[in-house]
């Protein structure tokens, strides 16, 4: 598998890992059903509030999935960074892996590597991880 995805969606997730360091920056992107194709990005809130941790709160989560109903649209990609780490899922991010249709992006916003950042693509089946190439489309 891998993962096909704008230069402008790229950008969009960057930004808003940028704009909520130190805590980690969330969201989602959903796309038509069965097509596997990101369609419309979703920054979600990070009701944890940490920069080691994040979680959708569960109102927004409710209505993020009636929402997908509604549309005929599915999460295509379930987004977060890492502040202060690589762009790797953590224990905590492989335990709460649950939809596993999903690409699970992490970008890393820690300072060695700014103003670069990581921007790295999983599965995440199982508790098994394995990273897929990314193509950035302009």
């Amino acid at each position: 598998m891998s993962l096909t995805i704008s230069r402008a969606m790229v950008n969009q997730i960057l930004e808003q890992a940028r704009a909520e360091y130190p805590d980690e920056a969330c969201g989602v992107i959903l796309g038509s059903l069965g097509a596997d194709t990101p369609m419309r990005l979703k920054p979600m809130i990070n009701a944890a509030h940490s920069p080691t941790f994040y979680e959708f709160d569960p109102k927004d989560l409710l209505a993020l999935y009636r929402e997908v109903d509604d549309n005929d649209e599915e999460i295509v990609v379930i987004y977060h960074s890492h502040t202060e780490t690589e762009a790797y899922p953590s224990r905590t991010d492989i335990a709460y892996a649950g939809e596993p249709g999903a690409h699970y992006v992490l970008v890393s916003t820690r300072e060695e590597i700014a103003p670069a950042t990581e921007f790295r693509s999983y599965r995440i089946i199982d508790g098994t991880v394995t990273e897929e190439p990314v193509t950035i489309l302009d």
